[in-house]
């Protein structure tokens, strides 16, 4: 059985990858930080790790990425997108008006993890514009300290799962801003992960490190992409960390590593004096709300 880190139970994280693994059996292990998710696989505690690593609203999640590239070498095996639905969960009761409806201004703090708080800004300055913004660990986390505070008018922004975990209730369903909000995870591990569900493309991730003094590298670097037809679905800039102004590039490739193109095109990247590293080549998973298994 596949022991998986994740972030914790009732996290979107969780939602994802039962979602990427359907009836499969799998061993979950939940951390509270992601620094312990990547610990975990490193250390041989799990085989793989569960990262999140862009939205559709926030872009890349830096704090991820940076770990993925610059404190661990475990390659990806797998990419997959899931809808970062968030609700406004609490003791519902709590916030009945007399008539029995529900009265937001007795809201007096909202919960969740940064990047879901920001993901909600919309709905919390138009229903509760009163309450104070605090942050947690993950959206989880907040869900847990509601439960542990009854009676203060505190709510939480959360999934689901987190509201079922706790015994709380879903007061507002879907607060993100926008309804298009999905979350791009990946699998790392050493070992390939086989699963029953069928990909619908193969991808690799490199990083590339320019020489300083090339004046247009970058640009011969997309070339050698470009003339031999390979699609790059994403690149960005990232610090090295090592200089102020010195930056790597992530980019990522529409194709296996194993191709011919795509050896030839980094081996000319490297007679540039580049330097290049492959993240991994592994298969990409569409979201399917219904996904069949093969």
């Amino acid at each position: 059985m596949k022991r998986i880190a994740l972030l914790p139970e009732g996290s979107v994280s969780h939602e994802a990858i039962v979602h990427l693994f359907g009836d499969e059996p799998v061993e979950l292990l939940y951390y509270k930080q992601i620094s312990d998710v990547f610990r975990s696989t490193v250390l041989g505690k799990s085989d793989y790790s569960v990262i999140p690593i862009e939205n559709t609203i926030d872009g890349s999640v830096s704090l991820h990425m940076d770990w993925l590239v610059n404190e661990v070498d475990i390659p990806m095996q797998a990419e997959w997108v899931y809808p970062s639905i968030q609700n406004l969960i609490g003791d519902q009761e709590a916030f009945l008006s007399e008539d029995g409806e529900m009265d937001y201004s007795k809201i007096t703090k909202i919960i969740s993890h940064p990047v879901a708080a920001a993901q909600c800004m919309q709905f919390i300055r138009k229903h509760a514009p009163q309450a104070e913004v605090e942050h947690a660990g993950s959206t989880s986390e907040a869900v847990h300290i509601v439960k542990k505070n009854p009676g203060q008018g505190w709510t939480a922004i959360g999934t689901v799962l987190g509201a079922a975990k706790y015994k709380l209730d879903v007061m507002a369903e879907r607060v993100t801003d926008h309804d298009n909000n999905f979350t791009r995870f990946v699998l790392i591990g050493s070992d390939p992960a086989r699963l029953q569900r069928e990909s619908n493309q193969m991808k690799t991730s490199v990083t590339v490190t320019l020489p300083e003094d090339f004046p247009g590298a970058l640009h011969q670097v997309l070339s050698a992409f470009a003339w031999r037809r390979l699609n790059l679905s994403r690149i960005e800039s990232r610090p090295t960390k090592k200089k102020l102004g010195n930056y790597y590039f992530y980019i990522d490739v529409l194709a296996e590593d194993s191709t011919v193109l795509l050896q030839a095109a980094i081996a000319e990247i490297e007679a540039l004096g580049c330097q290049v590293r492959v993240l991994g080549s592994y298969p990409c998973y569409a979201y399917d709300k219904n996904p069949e298994v093969k």
